[in-house]
């Protein structure tokens, strides 16, 4: 017995119209990906010819489905809210969606007790999740991950071959920003870094640490400012207590470095005559206020887009490749 809506034309006799398989049919109504143009161009008269109107709620119980998504951030809605990261990764992730039938839920989650989000998430509410801004400490992020296919927007918390993820070359971002300022004839170098608990800040720092290395230069001060405006602040002024006062930071976001900037103009000094910096991220912050960060442009919409590739290839039972790395690149502005 037919699932579409009575008198209506069947999936079964668009693919017989149009000369293709069923599940020809079913991916270009999922979007479109992996069609020949010329399959691709059959649908869509056999669709239009006959009037054909897909019963999404019959098609979801036929293949178990929801036709929709789940983007997990665990992290408080201040951090999510206010840094524009977050911004570019849902824009990326909208936009792939929107050439499917996918919708998108959203959960802003720390690990609390009640496991709310967990239980919503593994109780077939959603076909697959995405993951973002993840820390080792979020074991709910696990069990998601046991329950439901996961790609990690950063190399998944536990490292795992078989996790899949797409992420920037955070090691490189961190070499480029620190390399430039070696190369400005820089020797006291310190870095304001992200939270060693997540990957984007441990690979950063690394990057700092190997061209350090490389040249033959002890690093100055490490100190952590959480990827906020205000933990880059209180970094900043850690630095400076510390004595010796470096002639350089590399500030592995930029919401931290314009937290730096602003302690150190409290104190009269002046950026980059007096200390260089080199952000990260390439967000709106970066050129909001003068002087306009030098920066290591990472491209998040583009993830957050990949991402969503991945995982949609992944729930329509292809084999997507299990690490996706996007490049980093240097934009010089003022401040170093």
């Amino acid at each position: 017995m037919s699932m579409e809506r009575a008198g209506a034309a069947t999936i079964e006799e668009v693919a017989a119209r149009a000369g293709v398989s069923r599940s020809t049919v079913s991916r270009v109504l999922g979007g479109g990906d992996r069609v020949s143009p010329q399959a691709l161009e059959a649908v869509r008269h056999a669709i239009a010819e006959l009037n054909y109107v897909p019963n999404r709620a019959a098609r979801s119980l036929a293949s178990r489905q929801t036709h929709a998504v789940a983007l997990v951030v665990p992290e408080d809605t201040t951090r999510f809210f206010g840094d524009p990261f977050f911004a570019a990764i849902v824009t990326g992730i909208n936009a792939r969606l929107s050439r499917s039938d996918h919708v998108l839920n959203l959960f802003i989650a720390s690990d609390d007790p009640g496991d709310k989000a967990t239980s919503y998430l593994t109780a077939g509410n959603v076909d697959g999740a995405l993951v973002v801004s993840h820390h080792t400490s979020d074991t709910f992020v696990e069990r998601i991950n046991q329950s439901v296919p996961v790609v990690f927007g950063g190399r998944s918390p536990r490292g795992r071959e078989d996790d899949y993820y797409v992420d920037v070359d955070n090691v490189e971002g961190g070499r480029i920003a620190t390399r430039h300022l070696v190369e400005r004839g820089h020797r006291r170098i310190a870095t304001i870094a992200g939270p060693l608990d997540m990957p984007a800040g441990v690979d950063r720092l690394r990057g700092f640490r190997e061209v350090l290395a490389d040249a033959g230069l002890a690093p100055g001060p490490v100190e952590d400012g959480d990827f906020t405006a205000d933990g880059g602040a209180a970094a900043m002024r850690r630095v400076l207590a510390a004595g010796d006062r470096p002639d350089a930071l590399f500030v592995a976001s930029d919401l931290m470095a314009r937290g730096a900037i602003g302690v150190l103009q409290e104190r009269g000094l002046r950026v980059p005559d007096d200390v260089a910096i080199v952000g990260f991220d390439d967000s709106p912050v970066a050129t909001s206020l003068p002087p306009r960060l030098t920066t290591v442009r990472q491209p998040s919409r583009d993830q957050g887009e990949a991402m969503t590739e991945v995982l949609l290839a992944r729930l329509a039972g292809l084999d997507p490749p299990h690490a996706t790395i996007l490049q980093t690149e240097l934009l010089i502005r003022d401040t170093a």
